[in-house]
């Protein structure tokens, strides 16, 4: 097998490959006889076909399939003997192949070149002060009262702002201009029963609250309002909307008391001095938390620093689709349809695009700093990562694991184990100052 390497830049390479005729054509006979006795040709017994008209009855799937037999094994020879290792499978172009001729193509693909993570304790990580803002112990205190705010009915009095009101509720777009001018006849109505809106809400339409406030409950009304043209919800953007209301029930939002009955209430307090200690016990605990998280975002961006060359494509893509991908599963936590959000998602990927590029030149470092320190996750860290994500998804570590072992997720817990190690390996011997 003859070889030609093509150095393209520093992370990509071509590899030109010619299979000796003598390999290609003992293929061909292998191939061709296998066909032979499967081959089902009118005046013939299955088996004895003869050898000639089976290889022009079925040339072109015989050629196919000896390539598809021969490139990769060459591929992987051709690589091991040069210790490449491409990021993702090769791009396989100009196939020849023939009968009596060598198999020729070319591999086109991309590889990362060796890195130096440099000396461990030239590292200075800055480290934010774990303060805690004067007032958000008040915003943390309020926003247990928020939570266990109740809905009281309201009774001889018409809808007010900060009302709870009850709606039967059909709305009917009835003229657009992103498809042309819809009517009340083509559109179809979209009805709710029972929907519950605060007057007064940012996420309310344009013009919602005016046309609602002073409603008594059994009344009635029908009004029309125009969303503007980059509302958020896609199909309602640009349109004329109908709505036919009926109030079925007015309610107000009551917030209790910051006394000691709602400490009590909301856990096992004694009374409101021992919340307001837990609350601050816990707000501390975020503080040092994020302080954490900004020493290794830090360690992050030094480590990316350390790699000079263009990345590989193939490797920021990969982290591109994660991103967008984490993303779409938020949105579908929070009910929210990501086909239905006004969200232009090429413009999206390609702002995900620099965060990416960082991302993966610090793990490119941190997965040669794992080499050389021969850092490997142990089966009982693998096992505690398992059944960290069982929790967090509701399943059983034994489900867990079955899936990622299906779908070759395996080795991507392992892969952030091992990062994870080389971090705490560095935060021990890098220099952390308080800033």
């Amino acid at each position: 097998m003859k070889t030609e390497f093509t150095d393209v830049s520093e992370t990509q390479k071509t590899l030109a490959v010619e299979i000796e005729r003598e390999v290609v054509d003992a293929e061909i006979d292998r191939v061709a006889r296998d066909y032979g006795k499967a081959a089902r040709i009118p005046g013939f017994r299955p088996g004895k076909v003869p050898a000639k008209l089976v290889r022009q009855r079925f040339r072109d799937q015989i050629l196919h399939d000896v390539a598809h037999g021969l490139i990769p094994r060459a591929v992987d020879e051709a690589l091991r003997t040069r210790e490449l290792e491409p990021v993702d499978t090769p791009n396989i172009r100009d196939v020849v192949v023939d009968e009596g001729q060598p198999l020729t193509f070319t591999a086109v693909f991309e590889t990362v070149p060796p890195i130096d993570p440099g000396d461990y304790a030239t590292l200075t990580l800055r480290r934010p002060p774990a303060t805690v803002k004067d007032d958000a112990l008040d915003e943390a205190l309020k926003a247990l009262r928020d939570r266990a705010a109740r809905f009281d009915p309201v009774d001889g009095r018409p809808a007010e702002l900060g009302d709870s009101i009850v709606l039967d509720l059909t709305r009917q777009v009835v003229g657009g201009a992103a498809e042309g001018e819809a009517t009340a006849e083509s559109a179809e109505p979209d009805a709710h029963e029972g929907v519950t809106i605060e007057i007064g809400a940012a996420a309310n339409p344009p013009g919602f609250d005016d046309e609602v406030l002073g409603l008594d409950v059994g009344g009635a009304k029908t009004f029309t309002l125009s969303y503007p043209d980059d509302h958020a919800v896609a199909k309602l953007a640009g349109t004329s909307v109908q709505y036919n209301v009926t109030v079925k029930a007015l309610k107000r939002r009551v917030v209790p008391e910051l006394d000691d009955e709602f400490a009590k209430d909301i856990g096992d307090f004694d009374g409101l001095d021992a919340l307001r200690s837990r609350v601050s016990e816990d707000l501390q605990k975020e503080a040092e938390q994020n302080a954490d998280q900004e020493v290794r975002a830090d360690l992050a961006r030094q480590l990316a620093g350390r790699v000079t060359f263009d990345l590989p494509e193939a490797l920021v893509n990969r982290e591109v689709d994660r991103r967008v991908e984490e993303f779409v599963r938020r949105l579908m936590a929070q009910q929210v349809d990501p086909m239905k959000t006004n969200i232009n998602w090429e413009e999206f990927r390609e702002r995900q695009r620099e965060q990416a590029q960082e991302a993966v030149r610090s793990a490119l470092v941190l997965d040669e700093i794992a080499r050389r320190e021969s850092l490997t996750p142990s089966d009982n860290d693998i096992e505690g990562e398992v059944a960290r994500y069982a929790e967090r998804t509701g399943r059983t570590p034994t489900a867990v694991r079955a899936k990622l072992e299906q779908e070759g997720g395996m080795a991507r817990v392992e892969t952030g184990l091992r990062r994870e190690k080389a971090v705490d390996l560095l935060m021990t011997r890098a220099k952390i100052v308080t800033v």
